[in-house]
């Protein structure tokens, strides 16, 4: 194992201790329980929003905190969901009076966690609302999920629902826009490479010269299937038509009920993508591919959407959501309409993506 870290124990620690003393005007660091916010925090009157999930996966959570985006994110350690007592105290140091959203990506851990800090939030007399992502169309489960994963998706609705509390949307308009985001929403990635956790020291599963994994998950889960490497415009051809002729499902989530007080369940329909749809890609490096390599990418995923009708208005090219030094990518597509490009365009300034500002 060869990494740019002192301790395996400290990668973290070490992690928060740089943001916050690279980026003092963005954001602020908490530790013990550790969790970074705003540094203009809180907000009085805006709704807050509020993430998180294991770290190894920068810039995503703690990397989006800051004006139009984030106002916590709380790490956990690498790969391992960070605890409610993490989540609670992010959440009460954020609150400006407005309420709290919690975007949560479906992997078992997170959501239970999330469920007890929301419900110790409601306790002390604080509004939250959660919102569960599962774009990823790879698996329908896998070893951390009971349905879909939450991936790509996650970084798209951080960014819109984080323009919609600045603009001063409430709590209600913002977990029905998150929800808007999620369902119109679809991920698929593949790897070259494994990714080696620091204090495990060794990769998280092998595979060969002349091998690739499609569909695999951010902690490095199973995707579909292994099978020898082809060339990029291959492998985006797999993996766009995957993401864009995935048939609607209905699917359960659980959400907050204000008026009854407790977790009920949900169900949403979604609906796949059409022709004359306005789209937002997103290819998305798994931490370790070069540069280079994501515009060829890019490229053929333009051109697959131009032939299934699908008109792309806005992109993102980049590693956004790693797999710590995993190579490979992962393309996203959401299905966009004029509330959500304003939204997309609207200013945003934190150490991982800003514009406008």
């Amino acid at each position: 194992m060869k990494k740019l870290i002192n301790k395996p124990e400290d990668v973290v620690k070490e992690e928060l201790e740089g943001i916050a003393l690279a980026y003092p005007d963005l954001v602020k660091v908490h530790f013990e329980p550790n969790f970074v916010y705003r540094a203009d925090a809180p907000v009085k009157g805006k709704v807050a929003i509020v993430s998180g999930g294991g770290s190894g996966h920068e810039p995503m959570h703690g990397g989006f905190v800051g004006v139009g985006m984030l106002d916590a994110a709380c790490p956990g350690a690498v790969f391992t969901s960070p605890t409610p007592d993490q989540m609670l105290e992010a959440t009460k140091t954020v609150d400006g009076g407005a309420g709290v959203l919690h975007i949560v990506k479906n992997y078992s851990g997170d959501i239970m966690n999330f469920e007890m800090a929301a419900d110790m939030a409601h306790g002390e007399g604080i509004r939250v609302l959660s919102i569960l992502i599962d774009d990823d169309v790879a698996v329908k489960d896998s070893l951390y999920t009971q349905g879909r994963r939450g991936t790509g998706t996650t970084v798209l609705s951080e960014k819109i629902c984080g323009a919609a509390a600045e603009k001063g949307y409430d709590l209600k308009r913002v977990a029905a826009l998150c929800r808007k985001v999620n369902i119109n929403g679809r991920c698929m990635g593949m790897a070259l490479t494994s990714c080696t956790v620091p204090h495990v020291g060794r990769p998280t599963f092998e595979l060969g010269e002349d091998e690739m994994e499609i569909g695999i998950g951010i902690h490095g889960e199973p995707g579909r299937l292994r099978m020898k490497l082809k060339s990029a415009d291959e492998i985006t051809e797999m993996l766009a038509l995957s993401v864009i002729e995935d048939p609607a499902y209905s699917r359960t989530v659980r959400e907050w009920d204000e008026a009854k007080g407790e977790w009920v369940d949900v169900v949403l329909q979604d609906p796949p993508f059409k022709e004359g749809d306005q789209v937002l890609a997103f290819v998305n490096s798994m931490g370790g591919t070069p540069a280079i390599e994501l515009p060829i990418v890019y490229r053929k995923l333009h051109e697959i959407c131009e032939k299934k009708g699908l008109k792309i208005v806005r992109n993102l090219i980049g590693p956004y959501i790693t797999s710590l030094e995993m190579q490979g990518c992962s393309i996203t597509l959401l299905k966009m309409d004029d509330e959500m490009i304003g939204l997309w365009d609207a200013p945003v300034k934190t150490p991982g993506l800003r514009w406008g500002t």
